[in-house]
């Protein structure tokens, strides 16, 4: 007979997982990553993309019983879901997971933080079903990875829909069969294209893929199906959307191999191959002590997910987030890559811009993925080289708690919560014993 389906083997995973199981270091994991989306979702709180998008949900939900975090209001589920997801990855400055640049946190998290608000669930809850749902987002997209990507699928959005799901059903108590049927429901739900990046049609996918999740979670709660093989089948997900498959990715070594525990965390508000680029020039720029005028040009070479995401004209924020030549200008000109210096004042200012122009970005096939060699040629004919493999923040050179803690504050400041930051942070390392949200909750609101 046949083996269980994708969708199947998840669902049995996720329905039969116990808390007492998952490893003490697994468990500080899910709290690094909350404390990390829940900053990055405070520092665009007075962003207008973020007040947009609090307009549009409120006209089209429900009651409203759910906190958005860092605003006055509150939405339903989908709604507060949907705005949450979309403020922690409006500035390039959350989680990623490398292999498959999937940013586990913003689709996942924010459904999870709305089902256990309304329900008044443990924290302990919400970080085992954290943990679960980015497990099977970023197994799903290493099952198909790179071809979906290249064909341009925002791999956040899409698999960021099935990490949804199977979270919220892990927090429903929904049976393994029903857990599977969810997953396999998110599968005709999951869209987002990369074209869209830097335009804000990007932060409807990312918002979709949360609210979907819930959407698909209850609807297999009332008994709706999906296909067994909704994911890898002939006519599946996966197939229409990529090459073949890797159904081993998905399913092999569940619960004894954690990808998510492999989940990275940004020092810079950058796409995470940029970190490469951005560590380089910092170190050439400390190396050389030459003044901007006194540098010739400067090649970066890199994979081709560098050069694919990062080779554009930047003409505004997103652009800039995004962007080689951005990227080795701040590092080489500014000598810093914060929040403000990837905003529209920075990419107007013309000495970045005319740094911008003396940049080439070049093909390197030999580097990993998020690796970067950066070459000056100096006015005077010198020529001066870096090559960096593990940037700062990366699965080799993690950041430390007491640096995701400086960069939360430095977010939370950022909305106007520089008064609150401490108790947030304290609220968020001590989850796993909180009886339910409301303490924290009542923080962030």
């Amino acid at each position: 007979m046949p083996g269980p389906t994708a969708s199947e083997a998840l669902g049995r995973f996720v329905a039969g997982s116990d808390w007492r199981d998952i490893p003490p270091a697994l468990r500080h994991e899910a709290k690094r990553s909350l404390l990390n989306h829940i900053g990055c979702a405070l520092g665009t709180a007075r962003d207008p993309a973020v007040r947009t998008a609090v307009r549009v949900m409120r006209g089209l939900g429900g009651a409203p019983r759910v906190t958005v975090f860092g605003q006055s209001t509150r939405l339903d589920a989908m709604g507060a879901a949907f705005v949450n997801a979309v403020a922690s990855n409006l500035l390039d400055y959350d989680d990623t997971h490398l292999n498959t640049v999937i940013h586990p946190a913003a689709p996942v998290a924010p459904p999870l933080f709305a089902l256990a608000e309304q329900g008044g669930l443990s924290g302990a809850a919400i970080l085992h079903a954290f943990l679960l749902g980015g497990e099977i987002a970023c197994r799903i997209g290493n099952a198909v990875s790179p071809g979906h990507y290249a064909r341009g699928w925002h791999i956040t959005s899409t698999c960021g829909a099935f990490g949804a799901a199977a979270g919220c059903a892990k927090l429903l108590g929904l049976s393994a069969g029903q857990t599977a049927h969810a997953i396999g429901i998110a599968s005709s739900q999951a869209a987002g294209t990369v074209e869209n990046l830097p335009s804000a049609a990007k932060n409807v996918s990312v918002g979709n893929a949360a609210r979907h999740g819930i959407m698909a979670a209850f609807f297999a709660a009332e008994g709706w199906e999906a296909a067994p093989a909704a994911i890898e089948g002939p006519l599946g997900w996966a197939r229409a959307t990529g090459d073949v498959p890797d159904v081993a990715a998905i399913t092999e070594g569940l619960g004894e191999r954690w990808e998510i525990g492999r989940n990275t965390y940004k020092p810079y508000p950058a796409g995470i191959v940029f970190h490469s680029v951005i560590d380089a020039c910092l170190a050439l720029r400390d190396r050389l002590r030459a003044p901007p005028e006194a540098i010739a040009a400067v090649s970066v070479a890199g994979d081709a997910l560098l050069l694919a995401r990062g080779d554009r004209v930047v003409r505004n924020e997103r652009d800039a987030r995004v962007s080689i030549h951005h990227s080795a200008a701040l590092g080489l000109v500014r000598g810093h890559a914060g929040v403000a210096d990837f905003e529209m004042p920075a990419v107007a200012d013309p000495a970045l811009a005319a740094f911008r122009a003396k940049v080439a970005a070049v093909l390197d096939p030999s580097l990993p993925r998020g690796a970067a060699r950066v070459t000056v040629r100096l006015a005077d004919g010198r020529v001066e080289e870096a090559l960096v493999t593990t940037p700062r923040g990366s699965e080799a050179r993690p950041m430390s708690d007491a640096e995701l803690e400086a960069k939360f504050r430095d977010n939370a400041a950022m909305g106007g919560f520089a008064d609150r930051a401490e108790a947030q942070i304290a609220a968020i390392w001590a989850l796993e014993e909180a009886p339910d949200l409301s303490c924290l909750m009542g923080l962030l609101a």
